[in-house]
């Protein structure tokens, strides 16, 4: 048996890195310590399949004898603008007015190819496909979606057709209509 101990009280930190081909990644703690293992399974129980560096995130962890381990995910905070504008984040479309009140719309993922940057969408009710980049992931507080995923997202009309603003994981966009 591994399991040693739980830790009930939720752990605040940063994601360190995470990549969805390896099923894990991990954590930095705010009051320091070691690494904290964010598994791939922990991180779809919360509804999500990937997550960016440098996004915040709230955790219940669990110590075992190979260390800290995150057993839930209770709230992932995309990263800071600052953060996101030293990577080159600092994604605006010349021209469109964005409004971030505008409900989520359901889709589904068509394709996202995280080392080309972008990838499509399907809304559901709407014929043509959403394109999605990479930094509106990023800044959404994601670093990759997989084909079929189901997610929420803002789009706005542009020259080329319909574009993502925002995108988040399905979970976290029923969470925000029960809230509204």
């Amino acid at each position: 048996m591994t399991e040693k101990t739980d830790n009930k009280k939720p752990v605040q930190g940063h994601v360190k890195w995470f990549d969805p081909a390896k099923g894990f990644g991990f954590i930095i703690s705010d009051d320091g310590g070691p690494d904290i293992l964010l598994h791939a399974n922990v991180l779809r129980n919360f509804g999500q399949s990937s997550v960016a560096d440098r996004a915040r995130i709230e955790v219940h962890v669990q110590q075992t004898e190979r260390g800290m381990q995150a057993t839930e995910v209770l709230k992932i905070e995309p990263p800071a603008d600052d953060e996101l504008a030293q990577e080159g984040g600092d994604f605006v479309i010349p021209g469109v007015e964005v409004d971030m009140s505008a409900p989520l719309e359901p889709a589904r993922v068509k394709w996202f190819d995280k080392a080309k940057g972008f990838g499509f969408a399907n809304v559901f009710g709407r014929p043509e496909d959403v394109f999605l980049h990479i930094k509106v992931l990023r800044r959404s507080g994601l670093a990759d979606l997989q084909p079929g995923e189901a997610v929420g997202l803002r789009s706005v009309q542009v020259e080329r057709g319909r574009m993502a603003c925002y995108v988040a994981a399905w979970d976290a966009a029923i969470e925000e209509k029960k809230e509204n």
